[in-house]
């Protein structure tokens, strides 16, 4: 195993609140769950990531209940962790780094929720430590931010990642170039 999933924030937290009703993607679940399915028939490596902010009082104070999986997406199997974080990447308040050189990971995909905060920001830092990143775009979604519509904030992220810090790829062209290499 040389690769694995990192699945960020895609949690309750995020539907407790209401721009929710304006997420680019509210099924977010749904390719979340055919990456996962993907990843596992690989024999990839899954790591799932909740963002918590103890004591903030807000919906990601993890003593309010909203810092869990989405009900609708695939749980966690043995094996697989399941990290908090309280920064907007997933490897400086975690011990992901630690975790992916023990398990010989070298390449890493990444999905999730705030296509341009979270999984952006993982996929940068991810890239500075080494890890070849693939940045799977239909497996996140956004909120718009002020004038800025969500369309328009994941093309810009696709834009600045691409060729620099990340591929950009679609959960099905995934899917069809390991279905091409385990046939």
């Amino acid at each position: 195993m040389n690769r694995a999933l990192i699945v960020i924030d895609v949690q309750e937290s995020f539907r407790a609140r209401k721009e929710w009703e304006q997420a680019a993607n509210p099924k977010i679940a749904d390719p979340v769950n055919r990456l996962v399915r993907l990843a596992r028939a690989s024999g990839d490596l899954v790591v799932w990531v909740l963002h918590s902010e103890p004591g903030s009082g807000t919906v990601f104070d993890p003593a309010l209940g909203h810092v869990r999986l989405m009900e609708e997406l695939e749980q966690p199997q043995p094996g697989e962790p399941v990290l908090h974080k309280t920064s907007h990447n997933a490897f400086t308040t975690t011990n992901l780094q630690q975790r992916l050189t023990e398990a010989g990971v070298r390449e890493l995909s990444v999905c999730g929720i705030r296509t341009e905060q979270c999984v952006e920001t993982t996929t940068r830092v991810g890239s500075d430590l080494g890890y070849r990143m693939t940045f799977v775009t239909d497996a996140t979604t956004t909120n718009p931010i002020g004038d800025l519509g969500a369309d328009a904030i994941i093309e810009r992220t696709e834009a600045v990642l691409r060729d620099r810090f990340a591929r950009i790829a679609t959960v099905a062209e995934l899917e069809a170039e390991r279905g091409a290499s385990q046939a």
